[in-house]
This record gives C-alpha cells, sequence and structure tokens, in this order.
C-alpha cells in the first residue's frame, strides 16, 4: 500500500515542475532572444532569427548610443524616476499611517477617494495636466514628470503602506506611548524600521511603472533635456526598424536596471505582500 500510495503522489510534483519551466521559458524567452539579438549582425539575424551569434561584441550597443541618444535618456529617467519614488513615499507613508491608524470624521469618504483614481484612466487627465503643467511653466522638464509620476502613483502606494501598517501590533506603538514618546518619534524610530518591507515594495513598484511609462513622456516633452528611455525605443521604431541589432541593445538597456532591481530586491516584496495579506 506504501508503494502504491507513493506512485500515485509522484506525478503531481512532476506536473508543477513541468508547469513552472513552461513558464519560466515563456517569461524569459523573449528576453534571452533579444540579448542574445543584440550581439548579432544584421545579415545574421535576416538569415536566423535564433541562432547564435558568430562573436560577441559591443559594436550594436555603440550604435545605439549613436543612432539616438540613449544615454541622456537613461540618466533622465533615472532622475526622474528615483525622485518621484522618493517624493511619493516621503509623502504617502505619512498619510497612509495616519488612515491606517486613527479614526475621524471622512475617513472612510477619503479612502474611497483615493481608491476611485484607481479606476480613472490616466489618459483622460492628459489635457488637464498638460494645461496645469504649461500654466507653471513645467512643460517639458523633469519637474513636470516628477510631480505627475509621484501624483499618480499614490493609491497604489498607499494601499501597500495601509496594509502592512494594520499588520503591525498597536502594543508596540501603546508601549512607546507609556514611556514617554510622541506621534513622530513613534513613526520614525518604531513604526517606519518596521514597515521597511513594505516601504521597499512600494518603492520598487512605483519605480518599475515610472521607469516603463511612455504616455506622459511623449505628451509633457518634446527635447531631449526630459524625455525618457521608452521614447528613445519608440524612435529606433520608428526611424531605424531595420536596425534590428541596435533595436536589441536599447532594448536589453532599457530593462537591465528593473531586473536588476527585482532581483536583489524580491525577498522584502515577497516579505510585504505576506504581511499585508494577514490585515489587508
Amino acid at each position: 500500500m506504501g508503494n502504491s500510495n507513493t506512485v500515485n503522489r509522484s506525478p503531481a510534483p512532476a506536473f508543477h515542475y513541468a508547469v513552472l519551466i513552461v513558464i519560466a521559458f515563456i517569461s524569459l524567452g523573449p528576453i534571452l532572444w533579444v540579448l542574445v539579438g543584440s550581439f548579432k549582425t544584421r545579415s545574421e539575424i535576416y538569415s536566423s532569427a535564433f541562432s547564435l551569434p558568430r562573436s560577441f561584441g559591443f559594436a550594436n550597443y555603440t550604435e545605439a548610443f549613436r543612432l539616438v541618444p540613449i544615454g541622456k535618456y537613461f540618466m533622465n529617467s533615472l532622475i526622474v524616476c528615483t525622485a518621484n519614488t522618493l517624493l511619493n513615499i516621503l509623502v504617502v507613508a505619512a498619510f497612509s499611517y495616519i488612515l491606517a491608524r486613527f479614526d475621524f470624521r471622512m475617513k472612510n469618504l477619503l479612502v474611497a477617494a483615493i481608491a476611485s483614481v484607481m479606476l480613472l484612466p490616466s489618459q483622460s487627465l492628459a489635457v488637464p495636466i498638460f494645461t496645469l503643467l504649461r500654466s507653471f511653466h513645467l512643460l517639458d522638464t523633469k519637474t513636470g514628470l516628477i510631480l505627475i509620476y509621484a501624483a499618480f502613483g499614490i493609491p497604489v502606494s498607499f494601499f501597500i503602506l495601509r496594509s502592512y501598517y494594520l499588520s503591525i501590533p498597536r502594543s508596540l506603538e501603546e508601549a512607546a506611548s507609556i514611556d514617554g514618546a510622541g506621534f513622530l518619534t513613534t513613526f520614525l524610530k518604531i513604526i517606519v524600521p518596521l514597515s521597511l518591507p513594505g516601504l521597499v515594495t512600494a518603492a520598487i513598484l512605483q519605480f518599475l511603472s515610472t521607469w516603463n511609462e511612455f504616455f506622459f513622456a511623449l505628451v509633457l516633452t518634446s527635447g531631449d533635456q526630459a524625455r525618457t528611455v521608452p521614447i528613445a525605443l519608440s524612435y529606433y521604431l520608428g526611424t531605424f526598424s531595420n536596425n534590428y541589432p541596435a533595436l536589441f541593445a536599447a532594448v536589453v538597456l532599457t530593462i537591465l536596471p528593473p531586473i536588476a532591481i527585482f532581483v536583489f530586491s524580491q525577498e522584502k516584496v515577497v516579505e510585504s505582500l505576506t504581511a499585508g495579506a494577514v490585515k489587508g
């Protein structure tokens, strides 16, 4: 009986591994294909799209920088994404804690208003946002993009941090209050360190969403001083669409930073999502 039970249970793990392998292949296959293609010549790509390159060199990456000022756009993306992420987290970390811990009039209405923003298509606000930034002379500036991205990221960051705050026992704050700690001291020295996984998760999601954002980067900018990496890729697709090796090199340069960020911080992300699920 024991052997038959073992035999009956054995196909399940094998099936699970097979499904995981298929999912991994679907997820990583296009990335590896683009990475390999970035080292090929045009003739190699046209002759066989799935063959390995005869030699590995960085000529295509040099060509990518020559055709479009991708280095400038890359730095713009780093500045805009880092600044708007910091601004978003600094603002949301405080008021999401207040909404998670304190009861006051119209609190539920405020939470509902924040949630309703997630249902509103961002493209529907393009005209008023364009008009607003133009009136403040912030069109075609990194400052304008930073403010817009930080504002649009508020709902997601809010619900991530609010869920994480709700998972922290209130007894810790009560003990700090008995010891004479005020609100600001309790928040900065107790809540913030305990909420680090949640803060990291919100920051990562905010950074990744703005790194890949295309619509407002196109609508609100018109020159090289503020445009970001997704705009550089659109240049390749429109003007240099036949230069696939340079296009693949540009794509690799674009996707490497978010992949690296997620790989090095995935433990914090999983920890935060698990903790937030306890008292969402």
